[in-house]
Parts: structure tokens; C-alpha cells; sequence
């Protein structure tokens, strides 16, 4: 198929060099469309579509709940409106998660229609990996032609952590999709000038803003540097053209954030993760600074700035991408897709301003090493699978960049980096298989074997037969994607549960001395069972921790007194597979993969496996009050939620620091017959870190309470004051 990467000399006419910033429009060169692909263009992208859903839809339930954090939240988004709207935790709107709801509300309506299960609430998540890789399909076939579209396709749908994060509950899915989105959508504009495309990016970002806050904005200076250089339009227009596209953004992913800070705080839930109630102060602060410069108030072992390269979450610095806590998650066609894109830009150098080939280039490939750079020099809160971002960045730039160059094969320069590419895929491809030196260690040297064979097949793919280039094309690429293949089946065939979870098989996260570090545990600390976040088939979850631990502060929340929702509360919901390990998180058993005694940080990171006996205990009258029991954070309440279908006061937030509500506040509730049991544990596990705030709500409960104890797990009921002798 001939394409503009074979022209040598640019067409003669006006448009050759294309309009100067204030002379009139030139029309951009026509990209591929549907009637000039191949016939097998078509029936290849939907097999790569349908291979894709199978892939991720496989052993999905294994997950059970995955997330009980966010579960807990679509199970009473599902139970009411108020809640679904805000992002409560519980259907009584006691306390929202530490994030915009935008992720929550695909899976909310899919469980009002099916019910609370697995697979109501993953499916949706399923659905948005399928789309990200049509997204990225079609962004790069347009440019580069249907193969370089299946390469991009298969290559986003192969990557490990991309495997886990479309199977799994957390906003990084949704982010994903509505990213790309946004990058093809301003390559449609840098095509055609076209006005719509640029404001629908906005749109997209926006609404990218409303899922994971100011990740969102990430990718902004490459997107708005790109189209006000590349533009086929007037200057003049571009920036009209700009301002219109912000204005979608500010209303698209501002609106929801108007009506939470207008609305009174009286009758809307606290903002999680706030220290004063307020979304905007977590999204400037937790979830916007602080991501950046390690100072999160209240987050656990929080960063040390960088200071020294590193810190509570992680070793920064530019190899960050490759190191042994992150490396065999995404990085596996990093390098290949950094020399890919160097020998596109060198490819595209001398084509016009607006030549859309190098703007695509540049969109992608600038969202690539923009969010590479942040993530890898990020000091605040990091985890492993926040690089699901930059799947779709990658496989864009490597399937543009493969077919670019493949297509000037002939040129020495262009073999010579192709089989660069193919070489440093290779050697990487082994590296990361030595990691985990008892996962197939056989395939580490077919990896390395067959891109070296490959890459020399490559080198003198410009003087051999046809058959022969292809035949090294066809080599190096299923050298380069045999180990993300065998990483993406190890995760699909794994369960994942709790709060961090990575990709792979076991060990394929770990830090140094084969202990999760980073991304995997707060300091690489703390080696609990399970703190892979891996659910054996047919057995216990594994634990973990938080894609964003909420703050604490000393403010004193609002009274908060709607009961929206309560209709439906008496409902019971069965557990999913996948829930059988101990836990001493509120003295049950953990999803999380808790340790015995300790139970995966006091229930912070996993919530509980709730046995028959306590399940039946809050389920007795839990219709005659608000909230069946309250317990001390929020992974702590999912699992008594999740388990018994009625609403759990999650007391402090996500991990028991946020003020909510304050010690006076609870005690009104008790007085008012509200709140039936309060569970016993949970937060820190008896740490110190628990907030003043539900510190001294467990002390009152205690020392004014009578303890009742249903199966391993230890309540006060708030209905029997403690009688003196």
C-alpha cells in the first residue's frame, strides 16, 4: 500500500509547504479511509477487537469485588441517586471516595440493571479496554494504514499492566480511554482544521478531569503546543479555535465540581479525602501537589520530596519507567517506541508545518514523555498501575513508527533503526524476564534469539526477497511481544483484589530483594501475604493499598443528615469468589491478604471477609437504621457492605484520618438510633495513625458500648450502653 512516507519531494502547488500562520488555509493532505484498505483491513480489526474482549473477559469474576474501595461505592451509587451523583461510599451519603465519581457512574447503571455482582461491575471496565484499542486503531490507521493499526492495537491490548487495569474496577481505565479520545481528536483537527475536533478534545479532557482529577491535564502543553504549531489554519483562528476547546474543558469537567462546592455541606456527604469538606482543596492539595512533591497530608508514608531519588513510594529518577518495581508492567516496547518515534520526527523532518503524519507523531509521542517524565520524577503517592496511561501513548508511537520506517526500508538509516528498535526490544524483553528468573525461563532466551535473528534479517531487509523481509518483520515482532504476552496471560489468569495490585506473575513487581517495593507496599516494607494484589483461582484475594490515600485534618464537618437511598437497604448481596483468606481487620478476615493479627494494615488495604455469623449480626433490623454499623476506614465498611447490602459508615474516610464525623457529630447519631454496631479495628490496625477524630469515636464506643462478638469478628452495639457492676 503506497503512503506518504514514500514520497521523496513534496507536490508541487501552493499547499506543498503548506499556509504560513496568516495565510489562507491549504487543505491537508487526505488521510487513508475505509474504501482504499485492504479487504483484510476490516475482519482483521474486529478479530483484534473480539480477541481483546475474550482476553480480558476471561476468569473475570476471579476478581470478586477487586477494589472493595470504589465496589462499595457503585454498590450505593446503585441504591441511590445521591450517592451515585456524589460518589458516596454508602447509600446514607455519610462520606464520598477520594476522587470525582465520573469512573463509578458506568459501573453504577450497570449494576442497577444486573445486580450487584462481579461482573456487573467489571464488564464496563472490560468494555473501556476494547474501546481504548479501537480509539488507538483508528487514530493511527488513519495516518499510517490498517497494519500499522493492528501492530498499535495488539500492542496496547498485550501490555501487563493494561491487561490488569481493563479488568479491574480502579478510574485508571476510564482515564485511558477518554485520553486517547483526546489525542484523536486533535489529530483530527491538526488534518483538517476543523473546529468540532478541538472542542471535543476538550470535552474529553474535561471529562478525564471529572475520573482522576488533574492526571487529566497531563498531556495538555503537547496537545496545545501540537495544534498551535500545526494547524492548517490562521493564526488568528487556532487561537479562537483554542479558547473554545478550553471552554468545553472548563464546563465539561467543571460542572459537577460547581454543584458539589454550592451545594450545602449540610446535605451533601463530605468530600473524602478532604481536610475541610471541600473538593477543591483535595484536588489542589492530595490529589494535585502533593502527588508531585510527596507532602500528602495524611497519606501513608507519604514521599520524601525526592530527596536522595526516592522515598516512601519508590526510587524517582529518569529510569524509573524501567526499574524492577515498574519495568515489567509497561516497559517492555519502551524502548522500541522511543526509537521509533526519534526515527519518524527524523522521517517527517522536512515535511510542511501542518503535515499531519508529524503531528500525529507529536501528539502521541509528546503524551508519551510528558507523562513518562512526571511519573518517573513524581515524589507524592505512586503506584505501579498508575502506568496504564501510557499503553495507548506507546503502542500509537510504536505502530506508526514500525510501519514509517518499514515502508524506507531500502534506506539504510531506516533498516538500521528498525532493527535498533527489534534489538533493544530483545535484549530489554530478556532483561525483564530475568527478573523472575522461575517464569518460563526458557522463553527469556527465544526472546533474545529471535529479535537478534530478526534484527538481522531487518538490517538486509532492503536487498532480500520480499518474503524474507516479512519473514524478519513477522520474527521481530513476535519476539517483541512474547514476553508482554506471557505477562498478560499470567494476569488474566490471576484474580486481583484490594487497593494496589500489579501485573504479572508473582515477583513481577517486586523491588529489590524480591520485597513489593514503591508502588507495591508503602517503602517496600511490610511484606504481607498477598501484597501483590493477586487472587489465586479459587482462593484468597491478595492485598494491597491505594491508587490515593485520603487526608486527615482537624476540621469539623457539617451535620450531615440526608437518608437518601435507604430504600432497597434490607436487600442481601452474595460474596463472590475469591474471598477466603483471615483477616483481623475489624476482627475478621481479609480480602487484602491481610497478615494474622495485623490484617493487611488494620483493614486499610483490603477489606474483610465477612463470615455467616457477623453477616447475619448486621443484617438483623438493619432496615430500622441508617446505617447498619460504622467502622473505621473505609476498606473496613466495604467489606460489611458489600457483604450484607446495607449501609456501612465508613468513619475517617479511606484510611481513618479525614474528620468525619466528628466525635460530637457521632454521638448524636447514636443518640438518634442511627447507627445499630460499630466495628471494632479497622484504619491503621492500632498504628498511631488514626486521625484524633476516630480515635476518639473508638475510645467512646469502647469505654460506653457493649461488646458482642459474631463469629471471629468483634462489634459494640450502640443500642446497649455498658451497665456498671
Amino acid at each position: 500500500m503506497t503512503t506518504q512516507y514514500e514520497r521523496t519531494d513534496p507536490p508541487a502547488g501552493p499547499s506543498a509547504a503548506g499556509p504560513q500562520p496568516d495565510s489562507a488555509p491549504a487543505p491537508a493532505p487526505p488521510a487513508p479511509s475505509s474504501p482504499r484498505d485492504p479487504r483484510w483491513a476490516r475482519p482483521a480489526l474486529l478479530a483484534l477487537l473480539l480477541a481483546t474482549g475474550l482476553l480480558y473477559l476471561c476468569n473475570l469474576s476471579a476478581s470478586g469485588y477487586a477494589n472493595s474501595f470504589y465496589s462499595a461505592a457503585v454498590q450505593a451509587g446503585s441504591e441511590s441517586w445521591k450517592a451515585f451523583f456524589f460518589g458516596s461510599l454508602d447509600a446514607a451519603n455519610a462520606i464520598t471516595v477520594d476522587k470525582p465519581p465520573a469512573s463509578l457512574w458506568p459501573m453504577g447503571l450497570s449494576v442497577r440493571i444486573f445486580g450487584l455482582n462481579s461482573w456487573a461491575i467489571l464488564v464496563p471496565e472490560v468494555l473501556m479496554g476494547v474501546g481504548t484499542v479501537a480509539v488507538v486503531y483508528e487514530a493511527v490507521r488513519r495516518r499510517s494504514g490498517p497494519a500499522a493499526g493492528l501492530i498499535a492495537g495488539a500492542v496496547l491490548a498485550l501490555t501487563p499492566v493494561a491487561a490488569l487495569m481493563f479488568r479491574f474496577n480502579n478510574p485508571d481505565a476510564m482515564l485511558a480511554l477518554l485520553m486517547s479520545v483526546a489525542c484523536y481528536l486533535v489529530v483530527r483537527a491538526v488534518e483538517d482544521g476543523r473546529t468540532k475536533w478541538l472542542v471535543w478534545a476538550g470535552v474529553a479532557i474535561g471529562l478525564a478531569f471529572l475520573t482522576k482529577t488533574f492526571q487529566a491535564f497531563l498531556i495538555l502543553p503537547a496537545l496545545a503546543l501540537v495544534h498551535g504549531v500545526c494547524a492548517p489554519v490562521r493564526l488568528r483562528k487556532r487561537l479562537v479555535q483554542f479558547a473554545l476547546a478550553t471552554a468545553a474543558l472548563v464546563v465539561s469537567g467543571g460542572w459537577w465540581v460547581a454543584v458539589v462546592e454550592l451545594w450545602p455541606a449540610s446535605s451533601r456527604p463530605y468530600v473524602g479525602g478532604s481536610q475541610d469538606n471541600s473538593f477543591l482543596e483535595l484536588t489542589f492539595g492530595y490529589n494535585g501537589l502533593g502527588r508531585l512533591n510527596g507532602e500528602e497530608t495524611g497519606s501513608v508514608g507519604g514521599g520524601d520530596g525526592g530527596r536522595g531519588g526516592g522515598g516512601q513510594w519508590g526510587e524517582t529518577g529518569w529510569d524509573r519507567m524501567f526499574g524492577s518495581e515498574v519495568g515489567g508492567q509497561i516497559s517492555w516496547l519502551l524502548p522500541a517506541a522511543l526509537i521509533l518515534l526519534a526515527g519518524g520526527l527524523v522521517l517527517t523532518r522536512k515535511a510542511a508545518r501542518s503535515d499531519p503524519a508529524r503531528a500525529s507523531f507529536l501528539v502521541w509521542g509528546g503524551s508519551l514523555l510528558t507523562t513518562m517524565a512526571v511519573f518517573s520524577y513524581m515524589a507524592g503517592i505512586f503506584h505501579q498501575y498508575y502506568t496504564v496511561a501510557l499503553a495507548p501513548y506507546l503502542a500509537a508511537v510504536t505502530g506508526m513508527g514500525a510501519v514509517a520506517l518499514w515502508e524506507r526500508r531500502r534506506t539504510l538509516w531506516a533498516a538500521l533503526t528498525l532493527a535498533a528498535a527489534v534489538t533493544a526490544t530483545a535484549a530489554w524483553g530478556y532483561v525483564l524476564l530475568h527478573r523472575t528468573p522461575a517464569y518460563l525461563p526458557w522463553l527469556k532466551w527465544l526472546v533474545l534469539a529471535g529479535g537478534l535473528v530478526a534484527a538481522l534479517g531487518l538490517v538486509l531487509a532492503g536487498r532480500s526477497g520480499h518474503r524474507v523481509a516479512l519473514g524478519a518483520a513477522g520474527l521481530g515482532l513476535v519476539a517483541a511481544l512474547a514476553g508482554p504476552t506471557a505477562y498478560t496471560l499470567s494476569t488474566v489468569q490471576e484474580g486481583h483484589s484490594g487497593s494496589i495490585v500489579t501485573a504479572g506473575p508473582a515477583g513481577a513487581g517486586m523491588g529489590g530483594g524480591g520485597r513489593p517495593g514503591g508502588g507495591g507496599f508503602p517503602g517496600g516494607g511490610q511484606n504481607a501475604p498477598g501484597a501483590q494484589g493477586r487472587t489465586p483461582p479459587g482462593g484468597g484475594a491478595g492485598g494491597n493499598g491505594t491508587g490515593g490515600f485520603p487526608d486527615g485534618g482537624p476540621t469539623v464537618q457539617d451535620s450531615q443528615d440526608s437518608q437518601d437511598g435507604q430504600d432497597g437497604q434490607d436487600g442481601q448481596t452474595s460474596r463472590p469468589p475469591g474471598r477466603n483468606q483471615q483477616n483481623a481487620a475489624g476482627g475478621g478476615g481479609t480480602e487484602a491478604g491481610g497478615m494474622p493479627g495485623g490484617g493487611g494494615m488494620g483493614g486499610l488495604l483490603g477489606g474483610p471477609d465477612v463470615d455467616s455469623e457477623a453477616k447475619e449480626l448486621l443484617e438483623t433490623d438493619a432496615g430500622e437504621y441508617t446505617w447498619a454499623a460504622a467502622a473505621v476506614g473505609a476498606q473496613n465498611a466495604a467489606g460489611y457492605q458489600l457483604a450484607t447490602g446495607a449501609p456501612v459508615m465508613a468513619i475517617g474516610g479511606f484510611n481513618g484520618t479525614d474528620p468525619s464525623p466528628t466525635l460530637a457529630r457521632f454521638k448524636e447519631y447514636v443518640a438518634e438510633g442511627r447507627i445499630h454496631y460499630f466495628v471494632a479495628g479497622g484504619g491503621m490496625g492500632g498504628g498511631g495513625r488514626d486521625s484524633g477524630t476516630s480515635a476518639g469515636i473508638a475510645s467512646w464506643v469502647e469505654e460506653n458500648f457493649e461488646e458482642v462478638t459474631a463469629g471471629s469478628a468483634t462489634f459494640y452495639d450502640l443500642t446497649r450502653k455498658k451497665t456498671d457492676d
